[in-house]
């Protein structure tokens, strides 16, 4: 894939924004891969292009809505537990999260290459566009009940983003691309028993990887903006 009360808030998007890390946390050896990512220097310009495509998406939707767009302030990385806060409460490791107290991303670069290695560039555009999908929930205002609300509909949102980059021409699918997409939702899904209503739950791995199929089908419309 290539590119052309405000302590409730955090607290509820915090616990919307922690995922699990890949089933298998082994990486993979270097030339493995179905679609060939393995360097360092590959990821970093994807996450760049996930990062600048999605400003330019959500910026793009801002002004045909008349409404002014103000992008997120920062995407950090970071490598152990507790080396990024956001308000007080401590990012452990093996997540990607935004962060309302800061306006930020943040992601445990380790634990995000394993993944784009394992899985695939196109997961990397996911992941990041989830995560903004967070910081455009916040800007708009959104409320929901329950974590796994805000959940669903950020996979749906990352969806839209990257079918309709797709549809634009800003964005190209490489072949096995859509097959990443599902593989990477399948992985990060909540495990089987776990209670939907509990604060940590993000939806099963096939709840996920429908919500954002609708959204990649349908755009927005499909998300209950």
């Amino acid at each position: 894939m290539r590119a052309g009360p405000f302590a409730a808030i955090v607290a509820i998007l915090l616990a919307a924004c922690f995922v699990e890390p890949p089933r298998d946390n082994a990486p993979p050896s270097p030339g493995q891969q179905e679609d060939g990512t393995t360097s360092i220097e590959e990821f970093e310009a994807d996450l760049n292009g996930a990062v600048n495509l999605a400003e330019d998406y959500w910026a793009a939707q801002f002004q045909a809505s008349r409404q002014r767009f103000v992008p997120l302030r920062s995407v950090a990385a970071y490598r152990r537990a507790g080396e990024v806060a956001c308000g007080q409460q401590a990012i452990p490791e093996n997540n990607a999260v935004y962060c309302p107290a800061g306006d930020f991303i943040a992601y445990d670069v380790d634990w995000a290459v394993v993944a784009f290695q394992r899985i695939g560039d196109a997961f990397l555009y996911y992941l990041l566009g989830h995560e903004y999908a967070h910081a455009i929930q916040a800007r708009l205002g959104v409320s929901h009940e329950f974590t796994i609300q805000f959940e669903l509909q950020a996979d749906c949102m990352a969806g839209a983003y990257i079918g309709d980059s797709v549809r634009s021409g800003g964005l190209r699918l490489d072949d096995g691309d859509l097959e990443e997409f599902r593989a990477g939702l399948i992985a990060v899904g909540d495990d089987p028993g776990q209670p939907w209503f509990a604060p940590e739950s993000h939806g099963t791995g096939e709840q996920r990887y429908e919500s954002f199929a609708s959204g990649y089908s349908d755009s927005l419309g499909a998300c209950g903006l």
